[in-house]
């Protein structure tokens, strides 16, 4: 079974967090929410939202993705703490798949992992940043093992792509099917 590691922070984006989520527990993926904090996380919007478990706790476990959700500060707080980063540039050097959507991209880019790639994000986050990355304005970029989408609104294409690439696309169009899309 797939696993799927998303580093949750407050003032994240909670549609965001919630439909990665669930979609990628439709397809029968393993999702550990960890908070880089103990106990609840507020978003953006004041939902609350209590992570499985924290960062901390699963430092050292095996993941086949890392799904950054984005909002602010959230994704400022992904991009600024040193776990967030160690853990994207090791699955990197590993081959294995990073993602961010919205804001987020910009831990990708704080992490190095951006250089020479196609990417997006929500306007004004990537596009402003320096470097040799190209931005794209599409709802989902798929660029080797790096994943970025643009915001709330792609949330739902985001997720749908990272359960393709996990387990297939006979799983996505079930899952996608099952949504009355």
């Amino acid at each position: 079974m797939a696993k799927v590691l998303m580093p949750l922070a407050q003032g994240c984006e909670e549609l965001e967090a919630v439909t990665v989520a669930d979609i990628l527990r439709r397809a029968g993926i393993a999702v550990i929410i960890a908070g880089l904090e103990t106990g609840a996380v507020r978003a953006s919007r004041g939902t609350v939202l209590m992570p499985d478990n924290t960062l901390d706790a699963v430092l050292a476990d095996d993941f086949d993705m890392m799904v950054l959700p984005g909002g602010m500060p959230g994704s400022e707080h992904l991009k600024n703490d040193a776990r967030v980063i160690a853990l994207l540039k090791s699955m990197a050097s590993a081959g294995k798949y990073v993602a961010a959507i919205c804001a987020a991209p910009m831990a990708l880019h704080a992490a190095n992992l951006l250089q020479g790639k196609r990417a997006t994000s929500f306007p004004g986050v990537l596009d402003r940043l320096p470097g040799d990355h190209v931005y794209l304005n599409e709802k989902v970029v798929t660029d080797g093992k790096i994943v970025t989408s643009r915001g709330p609104g792609t949330a739902l294409d985001f997720a749908l792509t990272l359960v393709e690439l996990l387990v297939g696309k006979p799983k996505r169009d079930a899952v996608e099917a099952d949504l009355q899309r």
